[in-house]
């Protein structure tokens, strides 16, 4: 799902530090900290802590801008842009690669590119390149919003993921509930890129697509990390442990 917040590094490991309350004032739940060394303050950390999701934004944003300039290069011609595209695209693989990111994450990336170049290709139109962004977003707006009416909401499957909680967090009724709201700011991502691609896509304008790509791709998921933290603090109750942390009720 293109914009989803991914952390290619792996699953980051429960934290140990147990603290107590909000601490509005920093913006974040201090027991939401990494741990640390004795004797240290624990490291605060968010959602664009927990996820990444920026740094894997960027990157795809490299091909679709190496797709407009060898297709205006090239005159509008179509197997420059592609070509462009799917070399951009090999290089930004290498060197995720490189830095430490999931081969199986990197190759789904690689992937799209040589997808969409294809669709391109076949079928002549310039557009098409962007047309599995167009699905992709579809898909995931689709998802989200089914995963939050039937109370899996995939920000909680993210981060209780990352966490290795595997589905506690679905034990404590103030982070389900929570989740379930921070989940709306991400489905509303994708509907607005959704509203923004598809008359352009459908117009054939092509440099427009791109500029919306950059424009809706890595600044979008910084905004949606943000807000969806912000929705996501303010949805847990004064004493809240954190993220880390999830509350059972009792029986």
């Amino acid at each position: 799902m293109n914009g989803t917040p991914e952390r290619d590094s792996g699953p980051a490991e429960p934290g140990s530090e147990q603290g107590g309350g909000d601490d509005r004032g920093s913006g974040l739940p201090t027991s939401a900290g990494a741990a640390t060394g004795p004797g240290e303050p624990a490291r605060t950390e968010s959602l664009a802590d927990l996820l990444g999701g920026r740094r894997g934004a960027v990157d795809a944003t490299l091909p679709p801008l190496a797709f407009a300039a060898g297709w205006l290069l090239g005159g509008e011609s179509l197997w420059g842009g592609v070509g462009a595209a799917l070399a951009v695209g090999a290089v930004v693989a290498g060197v995720r690669l490189r830095r430490g990111d999931r081969p199986r994450s990197v190759l789904i990336g690689l992937l799209a590119v040589c997808v969409a170049a294809l669709i391109a290709v076949r079928t002549g139109r310039a557009e098409n390149f962007f047309l599995i962004q167009v699905l992709s977003n579809a898909a995931s707006a689709l998802a989200w919003t089914v995963s939050i009416l039937i109370r899996w909401p995939l920000l909680g499957v993210l981060v209780g993921g990352v966490l290795g909680q595997r589905a506690r967090w679905r034990r404590d009724p103030a982070l389900l509930r929570g989740y379930g709201r921070a989940s709306w700011v991400w489905t509303a991502t994708y509907l607005l890129r959704l509203a923004v691609f598809v008359p352009l896509y459908l117009g054939g304008q092509v440099l427009a697509l791109v500029v919306a790509r950059v424009a809706l791709t890595w600044p979008l998921v910084a905004a949606a990390l943000a807000l969806s933290w912000v929705v996501l603090r303010h949805s847990l109750p004064a004493g809240h442990p954190g993220l880390r942390h999830p509350v059972a009720p009792p029986r």
